[in-house]
């Protein structure tokens, strides 16, 4: 995976749930050789902390967000994976997987411990992933067909195909409209 400095921008915050926002901290999750873990850079984790108290869905749920310090970070990492690997696999699959579900709150549990302080990174995010284990918050997760981040889907019918109408579904949009028109040249 490689690393680079970015903007941490609205979009980035498409899931909806600060647990889906730190799972997709990781971009191009699904390939390996074009994966980007934004987490690699530990100031990228304090940027995330300070947008995510800016811009996240749950802002106004959490205090000023803080950062793990450089101990913390595989506690926290390890939590971000529980949540994807739940989160996605539940989506997937339709169901629930002891084991999966066993990593998730393990995770959980050792952020709740490893981050006592309410206004914490690692705090804040275990406490958004367990209230996405309530039925009626799961069976409105989706993945982004465009992108694959996890993400709430709040629309009133529960058809939502994208993480962000303005981003992935512009891009899907646009991509299939330029092969109809290759194609139609041809």
């Amino acid at each position: 995976m490689c690393s680079m400095s970015f903007r941490w921008t609205e979009h980035r915050f498409a899931g909806g749930a600060l647990a889906l926002d730190v799972a997709n901290s990781v971009i191009l999750r699904s390939d390996a050789a074009k994966s980007i873990d934004r987490f690699a850079v530990p100031e990228q984790i304090v940027a995330f902390a300070e947008a995510a108290t800016r811009l996240g869905a749950e802002r106004g749920r959490f205090p000023a967000l803080i950062a793990p310090q450089a101990a913390q970070k595989p506690d926290f990492l390890e939590l971000r994976e529980a949540i994807d690997d739940y989160f996605r696999a539940s989506i997937t699959n339709g169901g629930d997987d002891d084991g999966r579900l066993a990593r998730l709150l393990f995770a959980c549990g050792t952020a709740l411990r490893a981050f006592p302080l309410a206004e914490s990174l690692g705090n804040a995010t275990a406490h958004s992933a367990l209230s996405l284990l309530a039925a009626q918050a799961r069976e409105r997760l989706r993945i982004c067909s465009n992108c694959g981040w996890l993400f709430i889907d709040r629309s009133k019918n529960r058809s939502r195909i994208w993480c962000d109408m303005a981003v992935c579904g512009n891009r899907r949009k646009a991509s299939r409209h330029y092969h109809r028109t290759k194609e139609a040249q041809e």
